[in-house]
């Protein structure tokens, strides 16, 4: 037997109207990093449990009515009393509230981006029961923020496309103390976060370098009576992975306390050149995709490389400032 079919979305007007009308609300909320939660911006309605409470309250009522009880008097207005004190104490725990956004860092798609938020009370007494989100998503992350103190969050959402993005709408809520009223904000922060493209996950080989350009015999020759052995003295700058530490350790053991560094113009005679040109037969993020696992495979290896898009051409080089900006291009590209 063979499964029914999914109905189509067409068939889901009420869930399409207000996925609309949600977005227009949030696209009328101004932007900003750093959000004070006050009246205007905080709202309050009764949950489930609310509801049947109200129900309980009114049903109670009538009974104490009907009957004349005075103990059921008691009762329902005792209880009604509780309702509305814990609506003002849950509005009062997001009311004065300070949210901050800290600046997130750069991450590759289809993996998890973290995003630091920090809670800041500048009242004495203690707010509990504070939950925040991504919007449409169920994954709720609680803490308690001391009085006069700060709690740091933690969300993560999961990018589908690269390029730079703004941070997904935040909703925060609390339910304390009785559970019976949701009050919540609406939070659309203004910082936007660079995705780089997805890394191939298996990726060929790195292509063949080009010869380098420079004045013929240019090369570095070992000293008179010495066999080349692809180093040099160490000088200021060059990077913790071209120190060769075997041999480092066997000069401090000598008395000679001079770093030797491996000769990258020896270990790598002709320049890598990342180029997009022969890949036009992969689709567009295919490409872009390979480019970004070159980039980090060459990075891994210590090597120059060189990054070539259609429209745009980074120099040889390495290091971490070379690799942020060639995966920056790949981003924008």
């Amino acid at each position: 037997m063979s499964p029914a079919p999914a109905e189509p979305a067409s068939r889901h007007p009420l869930r399409r109207l207000r996925e609309r009308m949600r977005q227009w609300w949030h696209s009328r909320l101004p932007r900003s990093d750093h959000l004070t939660l006050t009246q205007r911006n905080v709202y309050i309605l009764p949950t489930r449990p609310g509801l049947m409470l109200a129900t309980t309250l009114l049903v109670l009522l009538v009974a104490s009515i009907n009957y004349q009880l005075n103990l059921g008097y008691l009762l329902t207005f005792l209880l009604a009393g509780c309702a509305l004190a814990g609506m003002h104490i849950g509005h009062a725990t997001l009311r004065g509230l300070q949210l901050q956004l800290l600046p997130p860092s750069a991450q590759f798609c289809g993996q998890a981006l973290r995003l630091d938020v920090l809670l800041n009370n500048p009242r004495r007494a203690p707010r509990h029961g504070l939950g925040m989100r991504l919007a449409g998503q169920q994954d709720w992350v609680w803490t308690d923020v001391p009085g006069q103190g700060q709690a740091p969050l933690q969300l993560a959402f999961l990018p589908t496309r690269r390029g730079l993005q703004n941070v997904p709408v935040l909703n925060i809520e609390t339910r304390f103390p009785l559970g019976t009223f949701r009050v919540w904000a609406i939070w659309r922060p203004a910082a936007q976060v660079l995705i780089y493209p997805q890394p191939e996950a298996h990726p060929p080989p790195l292509p063949p370098g080009e010869p380098r350009s420079g004045p013929p015999g240019h090369a570095t020759q070992a000293g008179r009576g010495q066999d080349f052995e692809g180093v040099r003295p160490y000088r200021r700058g060059d990077s913790l992975k071209q120190v060769v530490w075997k041999k480092t350790a066997t000069a401090l053991a000598t008395g000679s306390s001079a770093l030797v560094s491996r000769d990258s113009e020896h270990q790598q005679p002709a320049e890598l050149w990342l180029d997009q040109r022969p890949l036009v037969s992969l689709a567009p993020e295919a490409q872009l995709s390979r480019l970004c696992a070159w980039v980090l495979q060459a990075e891994q290896q210590g090597l120059d490389y060189g990054l070539r898009l259609l429209g745009q051409e980074i120099a040889p080089g390495q290091g971490a400032a070379h690799q942020q900006r060639c995966l920056e291009a790949l981003a924008l590209c």
